[in-house]
């Protein structure tokens, strides 16, 4: 009986959101979005939407506190989730926390981490409306709530690129894999030589970026400013080849983007040549990069060519089966979705 299960490794995480969520249809007319996108949207009246999404960060899966240091936990907790809210172009003003606590966690870790969700909520603006605490088996549990508010028309799906459209990231791709392999490699050598301090000074950007990345408010704000809204949009936590093809699926279009367009930091290039990989891998398949990628109408070219940390990368098709990267030789690869799936990782 058993062998006629199917694993979850089988779907993936979003296969298998896809399955458990085909038999649900939205049942309220005040429901402009449910799942399906960075984050649902709820219309409040006179125009307004409220959006709402929420993220759990596990111990030993997202996380390791061998080298994640807790106050930078409680900030990276609270920003990931905010970034959902951006990616909506919209403007996050709350969460809530709810914690797993082991019996291994004293008052002054908790302190500690709830240290970083201070300055997170100080940083972009936001409060804490509340959580919940309950013992856990498994080690530390972190589930977050975010709330963001707009207006209906400036909400930014998933949907809505068309053939043409500019294809745009903001900052730069890779540095938090990066990060996470410095990381894990210096964790093998403490276990080896635990009386050696690891030197990561010449880590420091990218090992910032995987334990403190930054939710990037700053371009939705910016954007406004210029006058230009996306056409589609979301961030960047699974990698550029799984957020490009999820953008394309759900526009029904293609895309070609350019290896020499995508942006690289020197520290995420370093790192790369030491592991003998690519940065461009790091980029397209490595994730918690928490950047965004959104496009654009060709008419707004103008108003973002010179605009710093904007990056354009390649532009959208109208060959829905056409997902694919020039290479600097030329060359043309397709672009498969090969980021973070937390059950083709084995999580079940």
């Amino acid at each position: 009986m058993a062998s006629d299960l199917t694993p979850i490794s089988q779907l993936g995480e979003f296969g298998l959101i896809d399955r458990i969520t085909a038999k649900f249809s939205l049942r309220h007319a005040q429901v402009a979005k449910g799942i399906g996108d960075d984050a649902a949207v709820v219309r409040s009246g006179e125009g307004k939407v409220q959006v709402f999404t929420s993220d759990m960060l596990l111990e030993n899966v997202h996380f390791d506190l061998g080298y994640a240091p807790l106050r930078h936990l409680g900030f990276k907790a609270v920003a990931v989730n905010l970034s959902d809210i951006y990616a909506m172009n919209a403007l996050p003003y709350g969460v809530t926390i709810s914690l797993g606590l082991s019996n291994r966690f004293p008052v002054e870790a908790v302190e500690e981490l709830y240290a970083g969700v201070a300055l997170a909520c100080e940083k972009y603006q936001v409060d804490l409306l509340g959580g919940d605490t309950t013992s856990s088996q498994q080690g530390l549990v972190i589930s977050v709530t975010a709330f963001g508010q707009a207006l209906e028309d400036e909400i930014v799906y998933r949907k809505g690129a068309k053939a043409n459209d500019l294809i745009c990231v903001t900052g730069d791709l890779g540095a938090a894999y990066a990060g996470l392999l410095v990381l894990e490699r210096e964790k093998v050598t403490f276990k080896d030589r635990p009386d050696e301090q690891p030197d990561l000074t010449d880590y420091d950007y990218v090992i910032g970026r995987q334990l403190k990345p930054d939710a990037r408010g700053d371009v939705i704000l910016r954007l406004r400013e210029l006058g230009v809204q996306p056409t589609s949009m979301m961030d960047i936590s699974d990698g550029l080849a799984s957020e490009l093809n999820h953008l394309c699926r759900q526009s029904k279009t293609g895309a070609i983007i350019y290896a020499n367009k995508i942006p690289i930091d020197h520290q995420t290039v370093s790192v790369g040549e030491e592991f003998e990989l690519g940065p461009t891998t790091f980029a397209l398949n490595g994730g918690e990069d928490y950047e965004l990628i959104f496009t654009v109408p060709l008419s707004d070219y103008d108003k973002i060519k010179s605009e710093n940390g904007l990056h354009i990368i390649g532009r959208m098709t109208d060959d829905a089966k056409q997902i694919q990267l020039t290479l600097d030789s030329g060359e043309v690869a397709d672009i498969n979705a090969q980021g973070w799936d937390h059950f083709e990782k084995g999580e079940e």
